[in-house]
This record gives C-alpha cells, structure tokens and sequence, in this order.
C-alpha cells in the first residue's frame, strides 16, 4: 500500500478545547457519518488521508462489518410525549441498535434499557457492534419515573453494506522510520474519552508540520477503535517494520495524574522515553505494567505484531465512575489539562525523536578532543558536565547503548547527551547505526505476502 501524502499547510496552532466543543454532538460509532464528519473537521486543522474499506472486508480474523447511520430514536408515552430522545443526547441509544418500530409495554420494553442505578442522574453508553439487537440508555431516574402503559419505540437507524472509515496525518521526516500515533474516533458525545484525545494529537500534529522536519516520520492515525485499527494493520503490513515507537491516546483532559500503560515487553524505547518525560513534568503521575484491556495498543502489542506502541492518558480507562457515561461532558476536562497532556506528549516524542544508538568511529583510545576544539563546544554553564558528556558518549557508543542509557548511566540529561552526540557526529567521532527491522513484522510479510 502507498503512503498518503506528505502533509503540508497545517494549522501551527489549535484551540483543542474548542475542538473538542464543536466535536461533542456529534453522534459516532465505528462506521458511518459520523466518523466521517469528525475527520472532516479535523481536516480543517490538518491535511486528512480518508480511507474507506467497504464492508465485508476480511480484516485479519475480522470482517469489516455493514456501516451504521442513525437519524432519530425516541421511546413515546401514550399521550406521544419522549420520554427518552436522541435529539437531547446520542447517548440514549445503544450504538448500532438495528431498526425498530413497535408498541409495547413497559415490562417488554425493561431488557431493553440500560442504567447506573448507582450513579441516579447520569446516562451510561452502551453498544451493540456485532450483535443485531437494539437497546436504549437512560438514567435511573428517567427510568423510575416511567409508568405503566403502552409506549412507542422507535429506532430510526440503517445497517447496509457501506465502509469503514478511517485518517492518516504523515508528517514528513529526516528518515523513513515512524512514530505512530493513534486515537480513536467511534464514541458518540464523550469528551475525555474519545475528544479528549483527538484534540491532543491533533495539536501536537499541527505544531509538528509548522516546525522544522523532525528526525521520524510521524504518523498520526484517527480510526474507529479496535475494528480500525485491525483493518489499518491488515492494510499497512509493509510499512510495520518502520516503527520505532507509537502511542495511543486518550483520557487527556480531566483531573486525574498522568498514566502511561507500558508495551508488552516493558523496556521499548518509548516505555523510557515516557518516564524521562513524565519525571521532568513535575506533575504527578504513575507507571503501570502492560495488560491485554484498554484501547487500541491491544492491537499493536498483539503477538503477531508486538510493535512498541505504549498508551498515554491521565484517568485510567475504566477506573473512574464518570467512564462511558454522560458525566463525561465538556465540564468533565478543562483547557489546562489539555494543555499539560500536549505538553507532556511533546516531550515525550520528542525524546523518542531523538533518541538513537551510536557508534564510536575512533574506539581504539580517546581521540584528541583538544585539537578539534571541542573541549569547550557544549553549550551550558558547566563546562565540567559538558565534557563528561562528551567523554560518556564516546564510551557508550559501542552500538550497543542508546542516548537514553548513555543519560541513564552518567546521570547527566537526556538533552546534554543528545546535544553532545550530535556535535560529535558533525565531527565524524561518531555515526548512528541504524535500528535493525522488526523482525516480527517482517516475519508476518513472509506468512501473508
């Protein structure tokens, strides 16, 4: 598959909080228009690749299922008045609820409705994606309130043959290994998980375009989550062996301290990249293991793939009450957490960015560094650092060390170590060796060719 084109002309900088606002009514599942609507609103801040890949679509142990549209949902009293409606929130039906138009009573109707009795005010969200059967979500109290009789339901909603949906930002790099940055687009109106994390990339995408070419190529995704991330794998096996990092997103935008879910092996570059990061921030934070729930790093840390894709969020998905429920509204996050979570994801790709391995191009003893003039070349204050720097780094660039545990091992910064490599490397001591291919995802092109 050929990449999408380069990006260019991208917005340097985006209000995510309005982002977000203008992106909450909408009603999203995994397929459909909605999905559609919001990476057209994206495409306003960042040139979006659409892909559309028609249902029926082996994907992996997958199909791609029929696309779902919803225009109007209601359950009716008699005397006609809704008493649940999808105009007044997307959340009150359960996604991909196939077609109904029926009278019945409230006994039949109850299997039919969802609630959080424990939580009497909220609505929660509820899907259906590969069962036909049809639902809708309410509040305890709406639900209490309700009396016997015959009540109109009606689901005013398709389930054809159609395509799943998903966008691609390519941010040109100085090499052609990736960074792969993913959020998912299927959530109707919640706004730290889903939005939250959508405007965050869609940020830190815009800032990358407008600045200087960075080291990778990033790759931002936006896709509907699990069933787009399978089909972008299925469609993208070639271009797997490039990545060198990735992230997934989300719940960026409450009040909770930062978390970052490790890879399945725990020690990638990115798994270090984050804590160097996350530690520098002063905000509190935690790290946790890898586990097989969550979002889409399910997919890339799969056995036949283990790509090196961490998760980045601040509440941890499914550990707080206001999760998949209408509590999650635009006074759920605020502008200043937004804004740390761009902050704190800047810097941890920006790390990951420059993090390489080097090798020592004159290893048989220390090469006369007095001759070069480069004893007092590192910027900074302290000039005994900066020439520990240097002499750390000509030692550990044996091939074997990267900058990370070069920093690690001397106690110096991640930014006096990166600074002194490059400044050996423009006096030919030093060269990046380049990462060897994912051996796995090479292996799966030989299976699946």
């Amino acid at each position: 598959m050929n990449d999408p084109p380069a990006a260019t002309g991208a917005t340097s900088v985006v209000d995510a909080t309005a982002l977000i606002e203008r992106l909450y009514p909408i009603c999203r599942s995994i397929t459909g228009e909605g999905v559609r609507a919001t990476l057209s609103i994206i495409g306003e801040h960042l040139p979006v690749v659409v892909s559309e890949v028609a249902s029926g679509t082996p994907v992996l142990d997958w199909v791609v299922p029929p696309e779902w549209n919803i225009r109007d949902a209601y359950i009716a009293d008699a005397s006609g008045r809704r008493v649940v409606d999808f105009n007044a929130s997307n959340l009150h039906i359960v996604s991909y609820s196939v077609p109904v138009h029926a009278r019945m009573t409230l006994d039949q109707l109850r299997p039919h409705l969802h609630t959080l009795p424990d939580h009497p005010d909220w609505v929660p969200y509820r899907t259906s994606y590969y069962d036909e059967s049809w639902g809708f979500c309410l509040s305890q109290n709406q639900l209490d309130a309700l009396v016997d009789g015959i009540f109109e339901v009606r689901i005013d909603s398709t389930l054809a043959p159609g395509s799943l949906t998903y966008g691609e930002v390519v941010v040109p790099g100085r090499s052609d290994r990736e960074i792969l940055v993913s959020a998912h687009i299927c959530h109707p109106s919640l706004c730290d998980d889903n939005l939250s994390g959508v405007a965050v990339a869609v940020s830190l995408a815009a800032a990358l375009l407008a600045g200087a070419p960075p080291r990778h190529t990033f790759r931002f995704l936006f896709a509907p989550g699990t069933i787009g991330s399978i089909t972008w794998l299925e469609r993208n096996r070639e271009r797997l062996p490039r990545i060198d990092a990735g992230l997934t997103l989300t719940c960026l935008g409450d009040d909770h301290r930062f978390t970052y879910k490790r890879t399945h092996s725990g020690d990638d570059a990115i798994d270090r990249c984050a804590a160097v990061a996350l530690a520098e921030s002063g905000y509190p934070y935690q790290l946790i293991d890898y586990f097989p729930y969550g979002y889409d790093e399910r997919q890339y840390n799969s056995p036949g793939f283990r790509l090196p894709v961490g998760s980045l969020m601040r509440g941890r998905h499914g550990a707080f009450d206001e999760y998949h429920t209408s509590a999650d509204d635009l006074g759920f996050v605020s502008a200043e957490r937004i804004a740390e979570s761009v902050a704190v994801l800047q810097r941890v790709l920006d790390i990951a960015d420059r993090e390489r391995t080097m090798l020592n191009l004159v290893p048989f003893g220390e090469p006369q560094l007095g001759r070069r003039g480069l004893y007092r070349a590192v910027g900074g204050t302290d000039i005994a650092d900066a020439q520990m720097a240097m002499l750390w780094v000509l030692h550990l660039s044996d091939g074997d060390h990267s900058l990370l545990d070069i920093a690690d091992r001397s106690g110096l910064s991640f930014d006096s170590i990166e600074a002194t490599a490059e400044l050996l490397e423009q006096n030919a001591l030093v060269r990046q060796v380049e990462p060897s291919p994912n051996t796995i995802g090479a292996a799966i092109e030989e299976e699946h060719p």
